[in-house]
């Protein structure tokens, strides 16, 4: 039986001017599956959002949500979806249960109890005006409504934005049992831990474009490995040198064995080696003096780095 779509991004283009906006951008979600959406901020991914929601008209492409044209049909599929904006914007002269009330209101549909789960899980008494809640507050409010009417697809925007360390667990631990629960969610952020806890599946955007698309387990289970290497003296270190290429910027397409970084000082390197040369690399060192050799484990913040090494808004290369 195929998998069915319920949130689809097809060739969207909205071209704001001077590199801002999204280009042609393509992924879809299916039932039951948690999809990332990592990249920094300006990167595009709210605009991508507000697109799904049906708040923006695409300039070329579309977007779909549970089978309906997002812009023009946001009525059509409000019910169904929980939605959490990266920015929290308020309305004023309510308190946070005149807000959970506008907002099941909105919906036809009440939950109290659910409600009232929520608000004890994330430790919210929401009797205050929201006008002088804190940050945190409101975005616990607004993880709240997301939540409370029991949505079939999640569509957060940076959600743990505002909250301390102890809540985005919280929420973390939350959307991985609303995931076994069979929820549909797209996640966007720009925090490692929160997407590869959560997500099957990740794209990650810069500039507007996805430059890469993959599942998380790709990276947990990497067959493109690096190895820190130190040897007892420098003429087993010089022969292990002039054996390899040295490759230290590490460029994207990679083919056999090379070091991309390495110190006299101490005779150690690090070298990349995809699983199907290890016995080459073995080979290598099998008459050579090693007195460490050790996996570093690839994470998803290293592919991450890989398209935006030499971006400045990060320091340059790394």
């Amino acid at each position: 039986m195929e998998d069915k779509i319920l949130i689809e991004v097809e060739k969207l283009t909205k071209d704001y001017g001077h590199g801002r906006g999204v280009f042609d951008v393509s992924f879809e979600v299916k039932e039951g599956e948690a999809f990332g959406f990592l990249g920094p901020n300006g990167a595009g991914k709210s605009t991508t959002i507000r697109h799904i929601m049906g708040f923006s008209k695409p300039q070329t492409g579309q977007t779909k949500i549970l089978g309906y044209e997002s812009f023009g049909n946001y009525y059509k599929f409000l019910k169904d979806v929980g939605y959490l904006p990266g920015e929290i914007a308020l309305p004023e002269g309510l308190t946070g249960w005149e807000f959970l009330k506008m907002m099941s209101d909105l919906r036809h549909l009440e939950n109290q109890e659910r409600t009232k789960m929520l608000l004890e899980k994330f430790k919210l008494n929401p009797a205050g005006e929201t006008k002088r809640m804190s940050l945190g507050d409101k975005r616990k409010l607004a993880v709240v409504a997301a939540f409370m009417n029991d949505p079939k697809v999640l569509i957060l925007d940076e959600p743990t934005s505002g909250l301390d360390p102890v809540m985005q667990q919280v929420f973390i631990d939350f959307v991985k049992e609303e995931k076994k629960r069979g929820k549909t969610i797209l996640l966007s952020s720009h925090m490692f831990n929160e997407v590869e806890a959560t997500c099957d599946r990740i794209a990650i955007i810069k500039d507007g474009k996805i430059v890469s698309m993959f599942d998380t387990n790709n990276i947990k289970h990497n067959e493109n490995k690096n190895f820190h290497i130190k040897f007892k003296n420098k003429i087993d270190y010089d022969k292990f040198l002039a054996a390899l290429p040295i490759n230290k910027k590490r460029k994207l397409k990679v083919g056999k064995p090379y070091i991309y970084k390495n110190d006299e000082k101490d005779f150690s390197v690090f070298v990349y080696c995809n699983d199907r040369d290890i016995n080459q690399l073995i080979n290598l060192l099998s008459d050579l003096s090693v007195i460490l050799f050790e996996e570093i484990k690839f994470t998803l913040q290293d592919h991450f780095m890989q398209f935006y090494r030499e971006d400045k808004k990060f320091g340059g290369v790394f």
